[in-house]
């Protein structure tokens, strides 16, 4: 008799066996329906997540507690079928959430869930504020075009004490940066299913970075742009004059 077909296990310990096994209903599959992620794109957002997060395949496997191999099989396989534990302990290596890495109810606006508490709302400190900000990621630049008010998503970092952002020289978001224009730029996040989250608000004055020592040193801080690559070497910085935000607590 053939021998069973080998699978990728996560022993949770970081080591990948291919020892075979029996699907498991309680173990591996889909965080939000319980199936196997076999037909999906599990693999391409895990390793998109990875990309953003500037980390190697070595890199986020020894974060995650698994191994590189392990980690391999996830990103290439086109039947992945991670425990619950690698999906969880896999996003927070990365610093986005589960369902970033399923794309269980990415196409749904949040607030979908009710919380399991009463929600209070607390204002952040600037310090607080500049925590939250410090760690780079998708923020949200605001702006006022012929359209009216505009919001639009952008990956950044700090640069010192100021957020920068890169696009095309030609886009909406350059001609936004001229002048010294007013901006402002909002940074968030909801966990959906706690109903807990952070919001934080800088406004300020928008300018292109010209200058040639500075701009060495913004494109050392590997900004990916948004959408495409090619071309959108244009960086945005962002100097605030006023930075608040606010967090959501679920209390009872």
């Amino acid at each position: 008799m053939p021998a069973a077909p080998a699978r990728h296990r996560d022993d949770g310990q970081g080591a990948a066996s291919t020892a075979p096994r029996r699907r498991s209903a309680t173990r591996g599959g889909d965080m939000a329906s319980g199936t196997g992620h076999g037909g999906t794109d599990l693999g391409r957002r895990i390793a998109e997540q990875r990309g953003r997060a500037g980390l190697s395949r070595a890199e986020a496997a020894q974060r995650a507690g698994m191994s590189a191999e392990y980690l391999s099989y996830l990103e290439t396989s086109a039947t992945p079928n991670p425990s619950r534990g690698a999906l969880a302990r896999l996003a927070a290596a990365l610093g986005a959430p589960p369902a970033a890495l399923t794309g269980a109810g990415l196409d749904q606006p949040p607030g979908q869930h009710e919380p399991a508490g009463q929600p209070v709302l607390q204002a952040l400190s600037e310090a607080e504020c500049r925590d939250y900000l410090g760690a780079g990621g998708v923020g949200r630049f605001l702006f006022v075009d012929a359209r009216g008010p505009v919001a639009l998503p952008v990956n950044y970092r700090m640069h010192g004490d100021d957020i920068v952002f890169r696009t095309g020289g030609d886009s909406s978001l350059a001609a936004a940066a001229t002048g010294q224009r007013r901006v402002s730029f909002d940074v968030d996040h909801l966990d959906d299913a706690l109903g807990e989250g952070w919001s934080v608000l800088v406004s300020g004055t928008a300018s292109q970075v010209t200058d040639p020592a500075e701009l060495d040193q913004v494109r050392a801080l590997g900004i990916a742009p948004w959408a495409g690559g090619g071309g959108r070497e244009t960086y945005i910085r962002v100097v605030p004059s006023q930075i608040t935000g606010r967090r959501i607590r679920i209390t009872g």
